[in-house]
C-alpha cells in the first residue's frame, strides 16, 4: 500500500495557506486546481509527495510561489518568471487598463515600456493592440531574456526588446505612449526585508532615498520622446500619488489624472502632451 498522503492530506499537512498549497501541488502534478478538488481522495505517488513537500518547505521559508512554479498569470497571460524579474501583480493591471483606454484600436501607434521585467505590460498591450509597435526596455540582460522568452512562447511579434537604462539607449523617434512600472520603494524601507520582497531583484523595487528617483527620471524625460497628443502613465506606491502628480505638473503635462487600483488605492498617474495625436 502506498504510504504517501492523499491530495487532501498533503494540502492539509503542508503548513501552508490552502491557496498556496493548491497552486504548488497542481504544479507538481501537472494539473489544474479543479482536478485537485475532484480527486481530493487520490493518493500521491511517493515522488510526487516528496516534490510537493520540498516546495512547501521553501514556501514556508518565504520563497514566492511564482518563483517556485516559474509561472504567474497577468492580464490573462501565462508568464514565465524567475528571480531575475519582479513578480507581476494585480495592481499593475490598472496601468494596462489606463493605457488601453487611451490607445486607438484601428491604427498603428508606438509604445515604449520602460523597465519591462518579465514583459508583462508590454505583452499585454501588444496583444490587445496588434497594430502597435511596442519597444520594451530593461537594464538587466537576465530580465530581457525572460521577457523575450515570454514573447516567443506567446507568439507576440510586435514587441522589440532593448537593453537600456531608462531612456539612455531607447530607439529614436517619437512615441504615442510611454508606460512604466518602475522601482518606487525607498532604499531603506523595512518592507524590503519582509515577505516575497526579500527574494525579488532589489533594482526592480527600490529607487533612491524617497523611492521617487526612477519616477522623476521617467516623467522628466517623457515629453522629449512623446508625439503631440501622446501620453505617459506610471505606477507608483500607495503613498506617492500627490508627489507623482507634482512631477507631472512640473513637467508641464496636460490632463493629469490619477487612478485607483482594485483595492481602492491610488496607483497610477497619467498625463498627456498638448496637441493633436
Amino acid at each position: 500500500m502506498n504510504g504517501a498522503p492523499s491530495v487532501r492530506g498533503a494540502i492539509e499537512s503542508s503548513g501552508l495557506v490552502p491557496v498556496d498549497a493548491r497552486v504548488l501541488l497542481a504544479h507538481v502534478l501537472g494539473c489544474d486546481r479543479a482536478w485537485l478538488v475532484a480527486h481530493a481522495g487520490d493518493r500521491l505517488a511517493h515522488e510526487q509527495a516528496q516534490a510537493f513537500f520540498a516546495l512547501a518547505t521553501r514556501r514556508r521559508d518565504g520563497e514566492p510561489v511564482a518563483y517556485l512554479t516559474g509561472r504567474r498569470e497577468f492580464w490573462g497571460l501565462d508568464l514565465a518568471v524567475t528571480p531575475a524579474v519582479l513578480i507581476p501583480r494585480p495592481e499593475t493591471e490598472t496601468l494596462v487598463e489606463v493605457a488601453l483606454a487611451r490607445l486607438p484600436v484601428d491604427r498603428g501607434v508606438r509604445i515604449l515600456d520602460l523597465g519591462t521585467g518579465s514583459g508583462a505590460i508590454a505583452l499585454a498591450l501588444a496583444r490587445a493592440r496588434p497594430l502597435a509597435e511596442v519597444v520594451a526596455t530593461d537594464v538587466s540582460p537576465d530580465a530581457l531574456e525572460v521577457a523575450r522568452s515570454n514573447a516567443a512562447r506567446l507568439a507576440t511579434g510586435n514587441v522589440a526588446f532593448v537593453r537600456s537604462d531608462w531612456y539612455a539607449d531607447v530607439p529614436p523617434g517619437r512615441y504615442d505612449a510611454i508606460v512604466s512600472n518602475p522601482p518606487y520603494i525607498a532604499q531603506d524601507d523595512p518592507h524590503l526585508r519582509e515577505g516575497d520582497l526579500r527574494f525579488e531583484p532589489r533594482g526592480a523595487l527600490a529607487s533612491g532615498v524617497t523611492g521617487l528617483s526612477a519616477l522623476a527620471a521617467i516623467v522628466a524625460g517623457a515629453r522629449d520622446r512623446l508625439a503631440p497628443g501622446g501620453f505617459v502613465a506610471v505606477e507608483h506606491g500607495f503613498d506617492q500619488g500627490a508627489a507623482v502628480r507634482r512631477l507631472f505638473e512640473t513637467a508641464a503635462f496636460a490632463s493629469v489624472e490619477a487612478f485607483r487600483d482594485l483595492a481602492g488605492i491610488w496607483r497610477v498617474v497619467a498625463g498627456r502632451v498638448p496637441g493633436a495625436p
